[in-house]
């Protein structure tokens, strides 16, 4: 057996590696239990296992086993009623949210369709339709249908240039009230 590498090595000791296949057979096991105390018990491990990756991704949300979280689930969120085809990658910091205000113009949850690529801090909210084979670039907010096939990217960033230099100095909640907590 190979050895493995030593971040791997240390993330293991730790925890802290996520490991999809057993994730989601357990999910998909907490979904077709009709034993209450399995169900707690698989239900409970996923809980776990999103709160350590600060993660959430309810049992209702619906996907396919094959949909690809190469960073792990790190802060990914997804909405309860989101639905997301197979063969479907989403990297870390991914929200794919559902909207509920009232008077929004699409409300509802998101509709991901097959082999879509979803990168990096990506938003994805509302009842949106993604079409197959989409690809949505990292940090871009979706909130309007997308066509099959195709890629989806941030506009330019604005610069907006300053008078003058700024004091960017951090200051904690205590520093300013004038003691600790």
């Amino acid at each position: 057996m190979a050895k493995k590498s030593f971040p791997r090595r240390c993330l293991a000791a730790l925890g802290r590696e996520f490991n999809s296949d057993k994730f989601f057979s357990r999910r998909e096991k907490y979904q077709t239990s009709k034993n209450p105390l399995a169900r707690a018990f698989y239900g409970s491990y996923c809980t776990r296992v999103q709160n350590r990756f600060c993660a959430g991704i309810p049992m209702t949300a619906r996907f396919d086993r094959t949909v690809v979280f190469p960073h792990g689930i790190s802060g990914i969120y997804i909405s309860v009623e989101a639905e997301i085809g197979g063969g479907t990658t989403i990297f870390q910091q991914v929200t794919i949210g559902s909207n509920s205000l009232p008077g929004t113009k699409r409300p509802g949850a998101p509709v991901i369709g097959k082999n879509v690529y979803i990168g990096a801090g990506a938003k994805i909210i509302g009842g949106v339709t993604i079409g197959d084979h989409v690809r949505i670039g990292a940090g871009c907010t979706v909130f309007e249908d997308v066509p099959a096939n195709a890629t989806v990217v941030a506009a330019r960033p604005v610069i907006l240039e300053g008078r003058g230099e700024r004091d960017n100095t951090f200051y904690a909640v205590h520093s300013v009230a004038g003691g600790s907590r």
